[in-house]
């Protein structure tokens, strides 16, 4: 199974792919991730990404396709995967699409996770941080037992800038912007599919399975 999981920040995704990976013995292929780890290991690509991310700028695409094709030729991605949120553009769907046909594969099936906007905003404004320890809680699903005071450590939980409602308006409209002509491509691939992200963390999962046909 070598699917793709896409979807705006705070729909979900990233937590439907750990568990159903693990459900289905295939990769967990997170961008992130692959990031963190080449980054920790001092590889070349992790060298060069970490020249852009101190200076704040996006990681280039050629350099994250690079991690992408380390990734895919390790042991346990050759018995399937899930990428989870990526590719972000059409050249990095092409860029996938040109690993996967080296390797002899290809995408199986594209999962687009559907929230409304009011959802992801509220989703993604409720996270509050622990100034002292760096635990994270969120105002709705994992709320302190005194409200403004970490459980662990007593210390001032706060917003972080890139939490406000403004800033996190923005970045779901830049990836409306990004995301709407992907869509397409893989729609007019017979690849995509849209589920809910709404609900239960379980009924999601269940829509998952049944549109890959698990």
């Amino acid at each position: 199974m070598r699917l793709a999981f896409l979807g705006p920040p705070g729909a979900g995704k990233g937590t439907q792919a750990r568990t159903l990976a693990r459900e289905w013995s295939v990769a967990h292929l997170a961008t992130g991730d692959m990031l963190r780890d080449a980054l920790a290991a001092g590889s070349r690509l992790g060298l060069e990404a970490k020249r852009y991310m101190d200076q704040g700028a996006l990681v280039p695409d050629d350099v994250i396709i690079g991690l992408m094709r380390e990734r895919l030729a390790q042991p346990d991605a050759a018995a399937g995967f899930i990428v989870d949120g990526f590719p972000r553009t059409i050249a990095q769907a092409e860029a996938l699409a040109g690993l996967l046909k080296d390797a002899g594969q290809a995408l199986d099936r594209v999962i687009y996770f559907e929230v409304p906007e009011p959802e992801l905003v509220r989703r993604l404004t409720g996270r509050r941080i622990c100034r002292r320890c760096q635990t994270a809680y969120h105002l709705v699903s994992v709320p302190p037992k005194t409200p403004g005071v970490c459980d662990a450590c007593g210390g001032e939980l706060y917003q972080r800038e890139d939490d406000s409602e403004a800033t996190v308006r923005n970045r779901l409209e830049v990836y409306a912007r990004q995301t709407t002509p992907l869509l397409a491509y893989y729609r007019q691939r017979g690849l995509l599919a849209t589920v809910s992200g709404e609900g239960p963390i379980e009924s999601v999962r269940r829509a998952i399975r049944a549109a890959v046909g698990a």
